[in-house]
């Protein structure tokens, strides 16, 4: 019922006390009218001031990892709270290790966390639990529901605009001797990750011509301000550098559905060679077809070797989905020119299709060295000049 509903029944009541000469009734009223205004005013400010906090010791961790978490809440106005009431959706897949304190809902991967408190002007109150993270994925907690009301419990307040927080659960790398790659250098030519190669999408210069130069390499401007010809200089670029292309594709055709367990399996190994890439000394990038858990486009980290390189890639497959932007060979050839020149290519797809085969075949004959890591069921056809791995998935 609305705060100001019953007034008129009030105000009725009492001229028809007065009218009466029923005085009792009258002061009655009255009192009725101001305990009802002050709980109208009590609700209005019962939750100005109010903040609710949740302080996860870690955000990001592997799964089967138990992380504490802290809940915080506070009262930060004179105005005292007689009760407080916090729902906040928790997905079961980072919740509580006691299952039993999240209260079921209509989605069977949510719960409610529920909270009762009551505070005094100023005061702070905290709650302890343990979260256990059960399965990758970057999950969104809240916004919790705040409800109070007044000290008579005569009127209610909901106010939904509480704190937004991501968890993130890693996925968790597959064993790398499980890939059964050379254990000696396991993508390839050992010596040819050392060499360098100039990078001729960053010129630095121009120098005179030599007649092994190539004629591409001419600098046509140059060449007639001098009356010389010249040739451009490009910056040196280090062939140490690795990108891992997941296709997030298991069936031939999108509208055939996922295979969950296939899907998961390929993270991992994406995990598994990125994670062993960054400890062979490669700077390590990643590109996919699939999307990100809120976004819908596909996605791309530049390859790098800072020390948050692998924190940053194994977020990017934590956040995988299974929805497809397109196909996977049209992504590989539209992604080809924004690969670093010299990288080496490591495919990760659990389906293997001619077509495929002669995208790979393609982006080979631009001097890339790959490797094609299959864990479709089908034995790949033999792609000249690529190092093809099959592991037959089997759940």
């Amino acid at each position: 019922m609305a705060p100001f509903a019953w007034w008129p029944f009030l105000v009725l009541v009492f001229l028809l006390g007065i009218l009466m000469k029923v005085y009792p009734l009258a002061a009655f009223t009255v009192m009725l009218a101001v305990i009802s205004g002050l709980a109208v005013w009590w609700r209005s400010r019962s939750l100005k001031g109010v903040t609710y906090r949740r302080r996860p010791y870690y955000t990001r961790a592997f799964p089967g990892e138990r992380v504490p978490v802290r809940l915080e809440v506070e009262n930060r106005k004179f105005l005292p709270l007689s009760w407080l009431r916090i729902e906040d959706p928790w997905p079961i897949a980072v919740g509580p290790e006691d299952e039993s304190l999240l209260t079921p809902t209509h989605n069977p991967e949510l719960g409610l966390l529920v909270n009762l408190f009551s505070l005094r002007w100023f005061e702070r109150s905290r709650l302890a639990h343990t979260l256990l993270f059960r399965k990758r994925g970057v999950y969104v907690l809240g916004p919790a529901r705040l409800e109070s009301g007044d000290i008579f419990g005569m009127f209610e307040k909901v106010n939904e605009d509480g704190p937004i927080d991501l968890l993130t659960v890693f996925p968790e790398p597959l064993a790398f001797h499980a890939l059964q790659l050379p254990a000696d250098d396991p993508f390839g030519d050992r010596r040819a990750r050392r060499r360098l190669y100039e990078d001729p999408n960053q010129p630095m210069g121009v120098r005179d011509y030599h007649p092994e130069d190539d004629f591409r390499r001419m600098h046509w401007p140059a060449t007639a301000h001098t009356g010389q010809l010249q040739v451009k200089v490009y910056q040196p670029a280090s062939a140490q550098v690795m990108m891992v292309c997941l296709n997030v594709s298991t069936l031939a055709h999108y509208w055939e559905g996922i295979l969950p367990a296939l899907l998961e399996h390929l993270v991992r190994v994406t995990a598994s060679v990125v994670q062993q890439g960054l400890q062979d000394g490669y700077r390590v990038g990643l590109v996919s077809n699939g999307c990100l858990a809120h976004a819908d486009q596909p996605f791309r980290v530049p390859p790098g070797r800072s020390p948050d390189q692998l924190a940053h890639l194994l977020s990017t497959l934590a956040g995988v989905t299974p929805l497809v932007t397109g196909s996977f060979e049209r992504f590989l050839i539209s992604e080809g020119p924004r690969l670093p020149y010299g990288a080496m290519l490591v495919v990760v797809t659990g389906l293997m299709s001619p077509t495929l085969a002669e995208t790979l075949l393609r982006l080979k004959q631009h001097s890339r060295r790959i490797t094609l890591l299959d864990f479709s069921r089908n034995v790949p056809p033999v792609i000249p000049g690529v190092n093809v791995v099959h592991l037959p998935y089997m759940e």
